[in-house]
């Protein structure tokens, strides 16, 4: 049996297909027959877009700029753990008095 790879489609593509739902008023059977696309993906893509609007369809690998921001926010927060711990190990050093 051969295995069919899975196909991956652009941000335009999607937004297209969705525009042509959404605005043009064209059935989701339509469009999901005329690009050779299950109806299930429109539904879904549509949903992506109605929740997320202009945010959908980032694409792979690419985060939405509030994901972006929180993820960098993390990382400033881990660096700045990692220089409270240094400094709280270097106090305890230089305050210890040896006898």
């Amino acid at each position: 049996m051969a295995k069919t790879e899975r196909r991956h489609f652009s941000q335009e593509f999607k937004r297209n297909a969705v525009n042509l739902v959404m605005e043009k008023g064209v059935p989701v059977r339509k469009v999901a027959r005329d690009l050779d696309i299950h109806p299930n993906l429109v539904h879904q893509w549509r949903r992506m877009y109605m929740a997320e609007g202009d945010g959908a369809f980032v694409g792979t690998g690419n985060l939405k700029p509030e994901d972006s921001e929180l993820k960098r926010l993390q990382k400033e927060l881990e660096e700045v753990k990692e220089e409270r711990d240094i400094l709280k190990k270097a106090l305890g050093v230089f305050t210890k008095r040896s006898w």
